[in-house]
């Protein structure tokens, strides 16, 4: 056997070894986060606050539920650019309103969990529909869009919106986590700038690449690099889109729609600088809340009547007196 070949083999063998494990690790990474997802993990779970906290936070938030469970509201669905079924439950206001908030959750969330955002609008005279994001809850979808995706799906709703509630209606988008990214995407879209009043994005990270590099180095002390690239590419191949091909950061740039921006400051999940980034990128109106002792996704539950009158004020402020 030539020597160059033998280099050739033995080089080719270390790196080999070297591309399998970087193969794995991507791979379940990708398994772990793409897919339609079941049940949150006691370990995401933990990410929002401590065992006693969220025992704390069910017995405040109980009326909530008592709420939500008296409301009947009605089965939506529409058409994804991309052929999918997508859900939403619309809970119509008390009175006739030009106001309609469209709810985003989180991942491994649904529409339902988003009830206490959706009684405080309700609340406010708001018409609510409370979004399933692809790949969650009633819609449908195989893989989770992380905001990417789901900004065009965001603009189908509000299509639907102005087409059912008239033009002059009046839109507010509110969304958590993966949510909020997903409102803060679709203000890179021209025609979501033309049709939104307003915007309210709760702990949203800037991307998929930066929020899986964050958890690769926080929870298994590894280099994102070459894990992300090579998870974004089984990502591109699978579920249609890159990691890095979009950004809250591309979105904002030209942003003319006032947003307010929140965070709990003891997020374990979404780091705090994320939220204040994507403040920094934004050039409209802009606010931002950081509240304390609050973790991933909390601050409502944590400080409810602070998260309530800064978003009066917020929507007082961009939509006018009526929002009051």
């Amino acid at each position: 056997m030539k020597k160059s070949t033998k280099i050739w083999l033995l080089t080719g063998g270390a790196l080999g070894t070297a591309g399998l494990s970087t193969g794995i690790a991507s791979l379940v990474l990708f398994r772990k986060t793409m897919p339609r997802p079941g049940e949150p993990s006691p370990d995401i779970v933990d990410e929002f606050a401590d065992r006693e906290k969220m025992e704390e936070y069910t017995v405040r938030m109980a009326p909530v539920g008592e709420w939500m469970e008296k409301q009947t509201p009605e089965d939506v669905f529409i058409r994804s650019r991309d052929g999918l079924r997508l859900h939403a439950l619309y809970i119509p206001a008390q009175n006739p309103s030009d106001k309609l908030v469209i709810l985003h959750h989180g991942f491994t969330s649904q529409a339902v969990h988003n009830a206490s955002h959706a009684k405080f609008f309700h609340e406010q005279g708001y018409e609510v529909l409370l979004l399933d994001l692809r790949a969650h809850g009633e819609s449908e979808g195989k893989y989770v869009g992380f905001g990417i995706l789901d900004r065009f799906d965001t603009l189908e709703w509000i299509r639907y919106a102005r087409e059912r509630f008239g033009k002059d209606i009046r839109i507010v988008l509110h969304g958590t986590s993966m949510g909020g990214t997903t409102v803060l995407m679709a203000l890179g879209l021209p025609e979501v700038q033309e049709a939104v009043s307003a915007v309210i994005a709760d702990c949203a990270f800037t991307s998929p690449g930066e929020i899986f590099s964050h958890v690769i180095r926080k929870d298994y002390h590894l280099p994102p690099e070459p894990i992300i690239r090579v998870n974004g590419l089984y990502s591109r191949i699978l579920s249609g889109y890159r990691f890095d091909e979009y950004s809250t950061l591309d979105a904002l740039k030209d942003n003319r729609v006032p947003v307010l921006f929140v965070h709990g400051k003891e997020d374990k999940f979404v780091p705090t600088w994320m939220s204040q980034k994507n403040y920094d990128a934004c050039p409209s109106k802009k606010r931002l809340l950081m509240v304390e002792n609050a973790g991933h996704g909390s601050s409502i539950f944590e400080n409810q009547p602070l998260y309530e009158q800064t978003e009066k004020e917020f929507l007082a402020d961009a939509l006018g007196a009526e929002a009051d």
